[in-house]
């Protein structure tokens, strides 16, 4: 996601607020009392939980996070109250309940291994004066933010009655509100612009078992149509998200190691209502929530992700294999849904041969854009074009050359004598052609929105070397 310069998006956090203890340590023997590890503790920490950890997230995103919550009048409470102070975050949303417990969920961990959680909490819903206390925070806070985000751990502050309510004042001040949800009755949650359950909880919502597309596709459109959402996220963890919006879009993954899935569903909440609020799409704020996703399931423990680490992330797909830039018609049309804000440069030809004529004209093209798609001729094609002797190099290798190159997005190839169906299916913002097509048509021309010619190296070109070939 590109940054929004001076922008910082005003967030609202409402629901489960509980502290996240850690006791970090190591292992080394058993213990004689019983079949039980020894841990020797050597650190502990404690850190915003819950719908805590949704606000943690948005802070390392850099945007401006409003809470409101119901914590017990206990020291677990003070310690909250005293952590959200620390970040710099206003208290004035926190309600204090006589009686309650703050939730603390403690874990000890062993050379990067949860060994046992223990927690301490009240499950039981708060009561009708604290929820009216609760309600009246968020009457002074919503008409001030961008979007409201809901994150119910089922720990009683997000109510039916309370969450109906909520809802309602978000479409009264027409803000977009985000759900992730909890429990098997999602009906409290109706009419909010978004969930995103993963795959397990949304099977119990909708009482589907989620085993392939077509299960999930259907469990996805029951869930935004029987509680008249605008969009449906179901997060389905490693395979990434799929969307339910005016159509069905999955979108994959690529976590490079998992080390705790702890919190994913936290930073996938932040993510999305921090993209939406700067003023991405749907689809656009879910790649985005997807790539924060990828990085926080890298880390242990409740984790949270910053814009700096998101870009490196996206750095390293670009830097992906050169398998994994090949892609078919039908492949790079779904792949361009959630890419609809980034220029697309498009080129194609025959790159029989690689030179450096190539290489910086393939450079100078992807300068002109975000993504730069090349539609690769096909060796039948080529044939057609350039007689029985050519290609030298087949399909399947000039592809992956290709694709190995960093300028290169992605390679499309293409059966046609001219890749106007490709065009036609990509509708590319630029279509880039070497200079010698200067006052000739150029194919797709019409279809683009704007052409430009490249400068191609003098002397450099495929037949120029065959024929030096054939010389010697």
């Amino acid at each position: 996601m590109k940054r929004n310069g001076t922008t910082q998006p005003h967030i609202l956090v409402i629901g489960d607020m509980m502290l996240d203890h850690y006791l970090w340590g190591k292992c080394e023997r058993i213990s004689p009392e019983a079949p039980v590890q020894v841990v020797d503790i050597q650190r502990e920490s404690t850190v915003l939980g819950g719908a805590g950890n949704v606000v943690n997230n948005l802070v390392s995103l850099g945007a401006h996070v409003s809470v409101a919550s119901v914590i017990g009048d206990d020291l677990n409470g003070k310690e909250l109250l005293e952590t959200l102070l620390l970040q710099g975050l206003d208290t004035a949303g926190m309600v204090v309940q006589e009686g309650r417990k703050t939730s603390k969920k403690s874990r000890v961990i062993a050379s990067h291994q949860q060994v046992v959680r223990y927690d301490s909490e009240s499950k039981d819903d708060i009561t009708e004066t604290s929820a009216e206390a609760l309600l009246a925070q968020c009457v002074a806070y919503i008409p001030k933010v961008d979007v409201i985000l809901l994150s119910d751990y089922g720990k009683g502050v997000l109510t039916p009655n309370f969450t109906c309510k909520v809802i309602e004042l978000a479409k009264k001040y027409q803000k977009p509100i985000f759900v992730d949800p909890k429990g098997d009755d999602y009906h409290k949650y109706s009419g909010a612009t978004l969930i995103t359950p993963n795959k397990k909880e949304a099977s119990l919502a909708t009482k589907i078992a989620i085993n392939d597309d077509e299960s999930l596709h259907k469990a996805g459109t029951l869930l935004k149509e029987s509680l008249d959402l605008e969009y449906a996220i179901i997060t389905l963890s490693e395979d990434g998200m799929a969307i339910f919006g005016e159509q069905f879009l999955k979108m994959p993954t690529v976590a490079r190691e998992v080390y705790d899935v702890t919190g994913a569903g936290d930073t996938v909440l932040a993510a999305l209502g921090y993209a939406y609020a700067s003023g991405q799409s749907i689809q656009e704020a879910a790649s985005f929530a997807n790539k924060a996703a990828a990085v926080v399931v890298g880390k242990l423990g409740s984790a949270t992700v910053t814009l700096d680490e998101i870009d490196a992330y996206e750095h390293s797909l670009r830097s992906a294999t050169a398998e994994s830039k090949l892609k078919s018609i039908e492949e790079i049309t779904r792949l361009l849904q959630t890419k609809k804000h980034q220029k697309i440069v498009f080129t194609n030809g025959c790159f029989d041969i690689l030179h450096v004529g190539h290489v910086k004209y393939l450079e100078v093209a992807k300068s002109f854009g975000d993504i730069l798609i090349i539609g690769l001729n096909s060796d039948d094609s080529i044939k057609r074009l350039k007689g029985e002797h050519r290609p030298i190099n087949t399909l399947e290798d000039r592809a992956y050359i290709l694709a190995s190159l960093e300028s290169v997005s992605y390679v499309v190839p293409f059966e046609e004598d001219t890749p106007l169906e490709l065009i036609s299916v990509l509708k590319p913002d630029i279509l880039v052609k070497g200079a010698d097509y200067e006052g000739k048509d150029v194919v797709g021309s019409n279809i683009a929105k704007e052409v430009r010619l490249v400068q191609f190296i003098e002397g450099k070109s495929t037949t120029r070397i065959i024929e030096r070939i054939h010389q010697k």
